[in-house]
């Protein structure tokens, strides 16, 4: 309980240190590759100039008060940084993670607004994981958000029981494949049975799915196949700074752009 208090208060001189920044990864179609937003990535560097990885710090500070500061920091940051960028490009997504616990509460909502972000609700996608299942109401702070325009997916999916329980439960729009899965398509196995189970799932439903951690193009052509919409991971591109990810975009933009001129240019006679 010592050791757990000690880190706890290391991440909070952290924040107060300004030591936390964010890293964006491109979300892209797997249809077409075009690039659809990011996801807005926490990391920690330390004064030694380390980076701790999220998964040695964000646990912790889970059903904490800091669960709370870590995602109104994140929101104050991301209307710093990308405000101007969602204004400019209104058709791109950003997508964030928020802790269970604090939904329902009202600091949500009001960080939204008082940093502008929330300006932004029809462009923002809200990652719930499976950590911490909201409670009562968190469940009508989910669907409060729904209905006001905001997008909600349901991240770490492993295809159990209890994700297709929650998303009953929630007007989930997006489900995100936990990296564990897609790393199991290999060219020695291409066609997992979750991804046959899946495939199912999105024929029977509106559900958009957005695989994590491809990194091969097997995994791409099979999820692809499967009827699977989004991806993100290493095949695309790493977590970003704000500046990198902003030129990574323009350059998307630009090829894109000339495709379409090429694609559509009159044919000599």
């Amino acid at each position: 309980m010592m050791l757990a208090s000690t880190e706890l208060n290391a991440i909070y001189d952290g924040l107060n240190r300004d030591e936390f920044f964010v890293e964006y990864l491109p979300i892209v179609s797997l249809g077409d590759q075009s690039c659809l937003g990011a996801e807005a990535l926490i990391r920690w560097r330390r004064p030694d100039g380390s980076v701790v990885p999220p998964d040695n710090f964000i646990p912790l500070a889970d059903n904490t008060p800091l669960s709370g500061l870590i995602t109104y920091w994140l929101i104050d940051t991301l209307a710093g940084e990308v405000g101007g960028w969602l204004r400019a490009h209104p058709e791109a997504h950003l997508s964030l993670n928020v802790p269970p616990e604090i939904l329902g509460r009202g600091g949500l909502e009001y960080a939204a607004v008082k940093s502008g972000l929330g300006e932004f609700r029809a462009q923002l996608i809200l990652e719930v994981t499976e950590r911490g299942i909201p409670d009562q109401l968190g469940l009508l702070a989910l669907n409060s958000m729904f209905h006001g325009g905001i997008k909600l997916a349901l991240d770490d999916v492993m295809m159990s029981g209890t994700n297709l329980a929650l998303i009953s439960r929630c007007n989930f729009q997006l489900i995100k494949l936990d990296r564990l899965l897609t790393a199991e398509i290999t060219p020695e196995c291409p066609h997992p049975d979750w991804l046959r189970s899946l495939a199912g799932l999105l024929q029977a439903s509106e559900l958009t799915v957005v695989a994590e951690g491809i990194e091969t193009d097997t995994q791409l052509q099979a999820l692809r196949a499967a009827g699977v919409q989004w991806g993100q991971g290493y095949h695309f591109s790493p977590p970003l700074a704000v500046a990198e990810f902003i030129t990574w975009h323009e350059k998307w933009e630009k090829t894109s752009s000339c495709l379409a001129t090429n694609r559509f240019a009159a044919k000599p006679v």
